[in-house]
């Protein structure tokens, strides 16, 4: 884990292919229209990440958590965001499986 006192790398630069925490909140954010899908938020520290964590779950909280209460566009938007993101981690060598960290 990183340290608090670390920016965060940005999501284009994050291990994983961006399959993080960190790349999750964001992704979500981007879906949810709260910060632009060009915002890769290089250079945020914890409580900033954390803020936007915080913003991104009141949104899902709207929708009871589940993608399939999402409106419509916002659901196109997710889902096109999360292909997108399983396609380009997959390209850059990340795996699905668990392993024992996980």
């Amino acid at each position: 884990m990183r340290s608090s006192k670390t920016p965060y790398v940005g999501i284009d630069k994050d291990t994983d292919g961006g399959m993080t925490v960190a790349g999750r909140i964001i992704r979500d954010a981007w879906a949810f229209g709260i910060i632009p899908e060009t915002e890769t938020c290089a250079g945020w520290n914890t409580q900033a990440l954390e803020a936007l964590w915080t913003k991104t779950h009141e949104e899902w909280e709207k929708y009871g958590h589940l993608v399939n209460k999402l409106p419509d566009d916002i659901r196109d938007r997710y889902m096109r965001i999360q292909k997108d993101a399983f396609q380009q981690a997959r390209a850059a060598g990340w795996d699905a499986s668990l392993d024992d960290s996980d």
